[in-house]
């Protein structure tokens, strides 16, 4: 105990070490060209970032309004880290400076009318009622100073002293993903407190047959403790797909602490000695826990195979928080419960009236077990092995067809990839970004990276013109176009200069923030091509498609000799990291299951083990695609990697389900009275685990979050599968199997017996002759 306390002083300090982390790299390797293409090149170079600030009124291009407006914009334009803002206010001033002379705002509506239709970008000022302000900054600033510029933001707002009548809405993608953080960390408090109290709900009225029923809770969030604390010093981030992996364990890690703590109070019941029932404990449970770890641990082995960091990530905080977490059962849990034992053993203490008795075991014969009364669950559960056995054909027919039937309409379970449709569809920061998109239209674009010798090449910039035309033209998702080439033309009279001098002298009079935004150095440029909304429209198939189309133009119409040219951008990026998450879902569980079959005909070197627990989970994973289609369930990229999740879980309930009956058949049992003992002993344990586990993930469900609650729906619907996998095709699996094994060795052996003795016959005529 004094190492578990010291242990825990560490993890707390390891704690402090962790990071969070939300970059490309968590997404893709760093080595890789994709990373290499949009973080190296597109972000540190060319990237912006901007709120959005969208006034709303009967006229926006009231003197009054926009005088309010150009407050924000002088508040907003000297906040830290803000490159530039545009507004409104801004491009009229610019405008009366080219006419008049004078920089200030006009107060007559016939100058202002003149001016709006004349200069005004749409995407400023795209009608009379709707009005623009965009404070933008550097695309590698950090998150944040995003939130330090957004809070300003909005502080200027309260500034800015609009007339009565307008509203002004502060939006864009820093403000939605600022609410939806604020919305996930309420939520997720609410829905921890929730599961723990169904946890606790759970333990208390099913694990009611042995004492200290609660006492798997604290070890396995010690278990937890010790992960966090691992977490920090082997550099392991804290990602959006790593949080799901703190559910995962406390389900995993209560299986293992109510293992150990059933087995010892039976054991307790059966031996007089506390000592000897810890030793045969941890005979007997704990080499099956392990071997359940290290099943487990090979079916989250696949996750390895993923392209995606962050995946990956994934896959070693669950092996090592199972390895924590059964530490904590052994060790922690086990040491607890022999100390809990021999306090309750004092002779005070046993006069107490309230005090659960533990029967004598010196009263009966030296090797009579204590008669225990089957409940209403051994009685199910014994019910349950009894029918399986009986018609073992049948249930393995049945589960088999199921099984088939639901990997088929596992590949038609659609993919959800739309961003918006994760979060509660009711919060304002989605209304409002929402309500953005249906007056500016969408902000997504492709990034058309272009490397040359000389980016003042005038062959070079007409290519760029001619090529952007052809995209806005003539592909139907491509809605507009933004290069230097826009501002080369506006500054030459809607020309190119034939002349590479006269491009740097033009160069050379755009502002340095506009220039930075569009060039680099000598040798790279950038073209935008406005998508508008198609990750909403097009989805992901439709984005990979149009990025292929793009990169089939550029082959039909290639830029001059000695220019390279690289599509890149968000949008690729996340359908490319999607594609990775998603396609090779089937495949990440498919090794899984090969994984988990190798390991164990390693460590039993008995086929017949080695692939029981293997048919059992298979038949789990075929159900799981076939309940999501016919519920009509999608997958998300926090599902997309529960196959192996469930084969880890799943498959240790099979496990310690087959040690118990071999077990059993140790010591002497048939086949099927070996099944009964086991599904009736051990049996109530796996129920309780995989009830904490379901009532656990079940707080899920109700997250306002639609990913969240997807994932606990899901890890509910598999968990429950797993279970009954576990006490229905896994007898008549197993029974069945070993009986013809029985079976082939006693025809084997009445073979040789045999062949024995028509040998000896002969050896015996041999003699006489």
């Amino acid at each position: 105990m004094l190492i578990a306390f010291l242990c825990i002083i560490i993890s707390f300090q390891g704690a402090q070490f962790i990071e969070m982390k939300s970059g490309t790299d968590t997404f893709v390797e760093k080595t890789s060209t994709l990373y290499q293409d949009f973080d190296h090149l597109y972000l540190n170079l060319f990237s912006t970032g901007s709120i959005v600030i969208l006034v709303e009124g009967d006229d926006v291009a009231d003197p009054a309004a926009l005088q309010a407006m150009d407050r924000i914009h002088q508040i907003t334009r000297n906040i830290p880290g803000v490159l530039e803002v545009t507004s409104p206010s801004q491009v009229i001033k610019d405008a009366n400076y080219r006419n008049t002379g004078s920089r200030t705002l006009p107060d007559d509506s016939d100058t202002l009318d003149s001016i709006i239709a004349s200069d005004m970008p749409s995407y400023i000022m795209p009608d009379r009622t709707h009005a623009v302000i965009s404070v933008v900054f550097s695309g590698t600033t950090s998150e944040s100073m995003q939130e330090e510029i957004l809070r300003e933001t909005q502080d200027a707002i309260g500034f800015a002293e609009f007339p009565p009548g307008y509203k002004v809405i502060v939006t864009g993608d820093v403000a939605f993903g600022n609410a939806m953080n604020e919305e996930m960390n309420t939520s997720m408090g609410t829905l921890l407190v929730i599961s723990v109290v169904l946890m606790v709900l759970v333990l208390y009225l099913v694990f009611r047959h042995v004492r200290w029923r609660l006492l798997p809770l604290p070890v396995v969030l010690l278990g937890i403790i010790f992960t966090f604390g691992a977490m920090g010093y082997l550099d392991i981030p804290m990602t959006m797909v790593s949080m799901a992996a703190f559910p995962v364990l406390i389900g995993l890690g209560i299986d293992y602490a109510i293992q150990f703590h059933n087995r010892i109070e039976e054991e307790f019941e059966r031996n007089h000695s506390a000592a000897t029932a810890v030793i045969e404990t941890v005979k007997h449970t704990g080499p099956a826990v392990l071997i359940a770890l290290i099943i487990t641990a090979l079916g989250f082995a696949s996750l390895f195979t993923s392209s995606v960091p962050m995946v990956q990530d994934f896959g070693k905080l669950l092996l090592i928080g199972v390895i924590m977490c059964f530490l904590a059962s052994l060790f922690v849990g086990v040491t607890v419960l022999y100390g809990f034992h021999e306090f309750s053993q004092h002779p005070v203490l046993s006069k107490l009236p309230f005090r659960r008795k533990i029967p004598d075991v010196n009263k009966k014969a030296k090797h009579e077990e204590t008669v225990h009364e089957p409940d209403l669950t051994d009685r199910l559960l014994e019910k349950a092995a009894v029918l399986s056995m009986r018609h073992p054909l049948l249930v393995i027919g049945v589960a088999g067809f199921l099984c088939l039937g639901g990997l088929y309409f596992d590949a038609q379970v659609p993919i959800q990839t739309d961003v918006q449709t994760f979060v509660p569809q009711d919060m304002p920061a989605l209304i409002d970004l929402v309500h953005m998109g249906e007056i500016l239209g969408g902000s997504e674009e492709l990034n058309v990276i272009i490397k040359t010798d000389d980016n003042a090449n005038p062959q070079l910039l007409e290519w760029i013109d001619r090529f952007s035309s052809h995209e806005v033209e003539n592909r139907g998702h491509i809605y507009s176009s933004s290069s230097i080439v826009d501002v080369v033309k506006s500054m030459n009279g809607g020309t190119i200069p034939d002349d590479s001098r006269e491009i740097r002298a033009l160069y050379a009079q755009v502002p340095e923030v506009q220039r930075e935004r569009l060039l680099h150095g000598n040798n790279m440029l950038i073209l935008n091509l406005g998508i508008g909304n198609a990750m909403g429209e097009l989805g992901l198939e439709g984005i990979k498609d149009l990025t292929r189309v793009v990169q089939e133009d550029i082959g039909w119409m290639p830029p001059p000799p000695g220019t390279s040219v690289t599509i890149t951008g968000g949008s690729v990026v996340f359908f490319t990291v999607i594609s990775a998450l998603t396609s090779g879902r089937m495949l990440m569980t498919l090794l899984g299951l090969v994984l988990v079959f190798a390991g164990l005909l390693v460590i039993y070197r008995d086929y017949l083990k080695a692939l029981t627990p293997v048919v059992t989970m298979f038949m789990v994973i075929g159900w799981s695609g076939g309940l999501m289609y016919y519920l009509g369930v999608e997958y998300t990229p926090m599902t997309a990697t529960l196959g192996a999740l469930i084969l880890g879980v799943g498959s240790e309930y099979a496990v310690l389900m087959m040690e118990r009956y071999f077990e059993e058949r140790d010591k002497g049992a048939a086949p099927e009275e070996a099944m009964r003992e086991a599904s009736v002993k051990i049996g109530k344990a796996i129920v309780t685990s995989g009830l904490t586990t379901v009532f656990g993930f079940s707080a899920l469900i109700a997250s306002p979050f639609s990913m969240t609650s997807n994932f606990g729906f899901i890890t509910v619907m598999d968990v429950i599968l797993a279970l009954l996998a576990s006490f229905i095709v896994f007898p008549a699996v197993i029974v069945l199997l070993d009986k013809h094994r029985e079976s082939r060795r006693a025809r084997k052996s009445e073979r040789t017996l045999q062949i024995a003795g028509s040998d000896v016959k002969t050896a015996h005529k041999e003699a006489a002759l």
